[in-house]
């Protein structure tokens, strides 16, 4: 893992002290770095990789908040503090519906949690800082541009992402912090936005909202306990109002349907879709994992019905293991 201090993120866009009414060093300095080695026969490392690095916030004793996608199936973990210390951590588990991953550290960690806030009080216009491992000059000062549904390709749906501007370079597990001080929101994905004829880049955050309901679970089961929702190792995006496949798991239900990138997905169950939002609500509405998918699909000039047997994404990935 690279040391933070080989970069910084330009003073012009760094969050200063005076701008906010909390301690800004003191809550920045409980955002950690995090570093992970994952398996190479890993279900994940395909698409993923086999070593991850981000961020992740300080939220409990000893207990840090990050994106799932730096801890799945991870076999080796450690977390960087700012002094220089590192400290082997332990992939508690996550949520894949909100894809929050939690990690609990092994050594001791002498940093104060960040408070949970409200996302749902966030309002677009809001001052924000993203943080980053590595403080002040690692970190954002940005503000939240939008508040909205937002669709994954890999089978992801948020019923409102908060989206920030400017951007932080390294997005993944930052902390969204509030004027307040407070934590509402995990760094996921950077994405573009055309803006007033100009490109501009924009960080997709994982309000916090959606974990209160889910914490405890995660640190006693390594996941939420519910019914896990059916997955077709699919992925997709949405052109000129048609949900396209882009691309399609291994070992994933598309596969072994034999389904291709540049299918064309025109109906679930009967029930004709043009999104991606109303493909993935059409989907889950079918039952819990497992449950047979009937799909309409549009292929090279002809379209055909298709069922596929469903599956719980979950059974396919390798469990934490402590060491």
């Amino acid at each position: 893992m690279a040391s933070t201090s080989e970069w910084q993120v330009p003073p012009a866009f760094q969050p200063r002290p005076g701008d906010y009414s909390f301690d800004v060093d003191a809550v920045l300095s409980s955002v950690v770095g995090l570093h992970s080695i994952i398996p190479p026969d890993a279900f994940s490392a395909e698409t993923l990789g086999t070593e991850r690095a981000g961020n992740g916030v300080l939220i409990d004793d000893g207990l840090v908040l990050t994106i799932g996608y730096l801890i799945t199936e991870a076999e080796a973990l450690w977390l960087h503090l700012g002094d220089g210390k590192v400290v082997e951590g332990h992939a508690l588990g996550f949520d894949s519906e909100s894809g929050f991953g939690l990690v609990q550290a092994l050594g001791r960690v002498d940093l104060e949690p960040v408070p949970l806030g409200s996302s749902a009080a966030t309002r677009v216009g809001d001052r924000v800082v993203i943080g980053g491992a590595g403080g002040r000059t690692r970190s954002v000062a940005s503000q939240v541009v939008a508040k909205q549904e937002f669709a994954g390709y890999w089978e992801y749906l948020l019923d409102e992402a908060i989206f920030t501007y400017p951007a932080h370079p390294n997005w993944g597990g930052a902390g969204l912090i509030s004027t307040r001080g407070e934590l509402i929101g995990i760094g996921s994905l950077q994405m573009e936005r055309e803006r007033e004829g100009k490109t501009e880049h924009v960080n997709m955050i994982v309000p916090i909202d959606l974990l209160k309901p889910v914490i405890s679970d995660i640190r006693k089961f390594g996941r939420v306990n519910r019914p896990s929702r059916p997955w077709l190792g699919m992925y997709s995006t949405e052109i000129d109002n048609r949900v396209v496949v882009v691309g399609i798991a291994s070992r994933g239900p598309a596969a072994r349907a034999e389904l291709k990138a540049g299918d064309v997905i025109l109906a679930v169950n009967g029930e004709k879709i043009s999104s991606q939002n109303a493909f993935y609500r059409k989907l889950w509405a079918l039952g819990p994992a497992g449950v047979d998918v009937p799909l309409t699909v549009y292929h090279e000039g002809v379209t055909f019905d298709v069922t596929l047997a469903s599956t719980d994404r979950a059974k396919l990935l390798k469990a934490p293991r402590l060491h």
